[in-house]
């Protein structure tokens, strides 16, 4: 994996988790602002999901298996979207706050990503 892409989904990730939980703090609820942060971070992320299954078709092989590794792409592809849309739900602080849970989930999985890949830089 690219580690500067993996460094730049994680940054991006807890500063959109700082900024909603800040957001939930001053008990208020995702703002358009927010979600505009969201897709940033989900672009991001879907970068990453396209570069992990090009290296993967191009013969690299993560070192703990592909599986695991196909699996948790999706899952980080899919973590700041499924926060963005349960936040729609929860129009109270608490949307902000499940939105900064999603940050924070998603830069633990993207560590997860690089160990699995090896730790390596490609």
């Amino acid at each position: 994996m690219l580690d500067a892409l993996t460094i730049a989904v994680s940054a991006t990730a807890l500063l959109l988790a700082s900024w909603c939980g800040f957001a939930a703090f001053r008990d208020q609820a995702t703002k358009d602002w927010h979600f505009i942060g969201m897709a940033l971070v989900a672009v991001l992320a879907l970068v990453q999901l396209v570069t992990g299954v090009v290296k993967l078709t191009g013969g690299e092989k993560p070192v703990d298996g592909t599986t695991i590794f196909v699996a948790y792409l999706i899952g980080a592809a899919c973590t700041v979207p499924a926060a963005g849309f349960m936040s729609l739900t929860e129009r109270t602080r608490w949307g902000s706050a499940i939105v900064a849970a999603g940050g924070v989930i998603l830069a633990v999985l993207e560590v997860r990503l690089h160990d699995i890949w090896g730790g390596v830089s490609a």
